[in-house]
């Protein structure tokens, strides 16, 4: 199928035909020849808006982060209004969580295209932008320090931690042993692993009111 484009928008379309290839085939399907077919230009038209197959990659791995960013935002935007910092900061930690492993699920193609090819070397903790997964994830742990529920000695690289927790679960699920488990099993399987960063975090054991307020924040 054809995409068509505005004229002068030839680089976008060839961006967006790339990311229907990844969503559909992972990032091995994103090739110049391929989006120059897609959108129905020539290889050699592609070529002079990216130098080559990396380029149009990278193009594409930031349209799925963006796309990833925007299902975390979506999850957060549907928390209720919570006063308590505490408890306000453990449901945005969840929501980020929910959101990430949601994409994961419904776009692998595009989740596995997000992290493709390497990854650039990570930021200082201050130079990461908020508008970012990452930067989100950073954003709810510091509101978690902030209200005094994480202490300063579990601080450092508490947002690994909790990345780590999430996107291998969601990998599990994608190409390991859970990847043809039935839905409540993985909605159980995220609301503990959700509990379990939020107890390590702050070293205490969940209230039973906390517990259920995260598990509904889970299955989004």
């Amino acid at each position: 199928m054809r995409t068509g484009y505005h004229h002068g928008d030839l680089r976008n379309a060839l961006i967006r035909s790339a990311a229907e290839l990844a969503q559909a085939g992972g990032p091995a399907s994103v090739t110049i020849r391929a989006a120059a077919r897609a959108v129905g230009v020539t290889p050699t038209a592609a070529y002079r808006h990216f130098a080559g197959h990396e380029e149009l990659l990278e193009a594409v791995k930031e349209r799925a982060t963006e796309l990833l960013t925007a299902s975390m935002n979506a999850a957060l935007d549907r928390l209720d209004r919570i006063e308590d910092p505490a408890e306000r900061g453990l449901s945005r930690l969840a929501a980020i969580g929910q959101g990430y492993f949601a994409f994961a699920l419904a776009e692998p193609g595009l989740f596995r295209t997000a992290f493709a090819g390497g990854l650039s070397p990570m930021p200082s903790l201050s130079e990461v932008e908020a508008s970012n997964p990452f930067g989100r994830l950073v954003e709810a742990i510091d509101d978690l320090a902030a209200a005094g529920y994480l202490p300063a000695e579990r601080r450092p690289m508490a947002e690994f931690a909790a990345w780590a927790s999430v996107h291998g679960l969601a990998m599990l699920h994608l190409d390991g042993p859970l990847s043809s488990a039935p839905r409540e099993a993985r909605e159980l399987a995220l609301e503990r692993t959700i509990e379990i960063i939020a107890e390590g975090l702050g070293g205490v054991a969940l209230a039973p009111r906390m517990r259920e307020v995260l598990r509904h924040v889970a299955r989004g």
